[in-house]
């Protein structure tokens, strides 16, 4: 749907579902020519899981689409690195144990920078576009301890053996975001009872550091500061004390975002208009987790030989509300459909324009599906400039074409059809000479050379199929 702006030109019109007020609504920026985003980003102490990379996508498409209706240059997007953990210390200290050089502050600086380098490089290949400013907590440290005697000057945090606290009872709509009472979240959070607190609920702003590890001077003693401050700072320091958008996964509403919230409220920012969560990863129909054995990052399935393209694929073949199943059956389903794409389109140019029907999907309520739908509607119509099109826009590469495939399938329809029954026999073929069933290997070997395709094996192990001059679709068809 399109509105017409201001100025008198047509504009599309995005809906988005906002937590805070729990329906979607349609998306008006503070300023249209200033829109303002901030997304929580990952703490940088190991490489990023499979389930990291699901707000990574998610919030790229959002990006990219205002970046479509409002104008790349007046949109800013940030999304920030976490580099202040006991994780990160930990992992220092080992190093500094081993023999590492350097100091303490050194090592843990340099554990940093290895996990960002990672972290960039993973989503990167994930298709993901850097975001504006990627502050790191460490760089904003001055802005956080202003913020926090803000709160204390104003009676909604307090100081204690050498600890700063946010008085959870000052701000009356604490709770607002994830919809809980303060009794239900004391019953169902992991709340540390300590006696320098007021309220079970009272949360950190900042606390002591220890001498051998980093920490920063303030008022309340040498230390450092707790978790939810440090987005309420890089954002009110990068995007003013009022923006547009504010994004991070579900598990991220109580307590960070709840905190975020009442920290900001309390130190007379607005803070942002609209709240967006994305639902949670599973594997094959399970929590993903260590114990279960279900448990890898992004680097393990690229190194898998996955494809980046591919993983995006199957991510945004579930709207970013819904809970997503990441499956093997997914995976190569996608790798199939990308293949595909890619040998439709090996000839043709991306149209200029973004489709109309990707777009329209997109500003409701990011519909990724919805846009995958007309890319397969713009395929079966043989539309290949308007699907390239759509697939940059979705920041989908399409995989290199193998010259086997454009040697052997000249005709697209048969590559699609045929293909795949080619590669159903020679998986059994595979697996009866795992088995060692040469019986089975050498006649399904046969019967594949009388329908005139031909195997050969390399060193590996991997296949390669040659089409030979008696190549017979018809006997082929037979086999099944």
């Amino acid at each position: 749907m399109s509105t017409i702006n201001g100025t008198g030109t047509t504009q599309t019109e995005i809906k988005l579902y906002n937590t805070k007020t729990r329906r979607k609504e349609v998306f008006e920026p503070i300023k249209a020519d200033d829109v303002r985003m901030y997304v929580c980003g990952p703490t940088v102490y190991d490489r990023a899981h499979l389930g990291n990379a699901r707000p990574v996508i998610v919030f790229d498409v959002l990006n990219r689409l205002l970046r479509h209706v409002y104008g790349a240059d007046h949109v800013t997007y940030v999304r920030n690195f976490t580099d202040v953990d006991d994780r990160i210390n930990e992992t220092a200290q080992k190093r500094k144990a081993a023999g590492a050089d350097g100091t303490l502050e050194e090592l843990i600086a340099e554990r940093a920078d290895e996990t960002i380098d990672w972290y960039h490089q993973d989503m990167d290949a994930l298709g993901a576009l850097r975001p504006d400013y990627e502050p790191r907590a460490t760089a904003f440290i001055g802005q956080m301890i202003a913020m926090i005697e803000g709160l204390i000057a104003s009676g909604h945090a307090y100081a204690a053996e050498g600890h700063a606290l946010f008085a959870v009872e000052s701000y009356k709509e604490y709770g607002a975001l994830s919809g809980r009472s303060v009794d239900d979240m004391i019953a169902g959070a992991r709340v540390e009872v300590a006696p320098y607190k007021r309220n079970p609920m009272d949360f950190v702003l900042w606390k002591p550091s220890p001498d051998d590890l980093p920490g920063w001077e303030s008022p309340w003693g040498r230390g450092r500061p707790g978790w939810h401050i440090e987005c309420s700072a890089m954002a009110h320091e990068l995007l003013g004390e009022s923006f547009d958008i504010h994004g991070g996964g579900n598990d991220l509403q109580f307590p960070h975002h709840e905190n975020e919230i009442a920290q900001s409220k309390c130190a007379g920012h607005g803070f942002a208009n609209v709240w967006m969560h994305n639902e949670m990863l599973q594997v094959e129909g399970k929590k993903m987790s260590k114990s279960l054995g279900n448990f890898f990052t992004v680097r393990d399935l690229l190194e898998q030989g996955v494809p980046g393209e591919v993983i995006r694929f199957v991510m945004l073949s579930t709207h970013y509300r819904k809970p997503m199943d990441w499956t093997e059956k997914k995976r190569a389903e996608a790798e199939g459909e990308l293949e595909k794409w890619a040998l439709f389109t090996k000839d043709a140019v991306a149209a200029v324009d973004v489709p109309a029907g990707v777009v329209e999907a997109l500003a409701n309520d990011l519909n990724t599906m919805g846009a995958i739908t007309e890319l397969r509607r713009l395929s079966k119509a043989g539309a290949y400039s308007e699907l390239l099109a759509g697939l940059s826009f979705l920041g989908l590469n399409l995989p290199k074409i193998s010259s086997q495939d454009e040697e052997i399938f000249d005709d697209l329809v048969e590559r699609e059809e045929v293909r795949p029954l080619i590669d159903a026999l020679v998986d059994r073929l595979v697996k009866a000479r795992a088995d060692k069933d040469f019986v089975v290997a050498d006649g399904i070997r046969d019967d594949l050379l009388n329908a005139g395709i031909s195997l050969s094996y390399d060193s590996g192990g991997d296949v390669t199929i040659t089409k030979e001059a008696n190549y017979d679709r018809s006997k082929l068809e037979a086999l099944k």
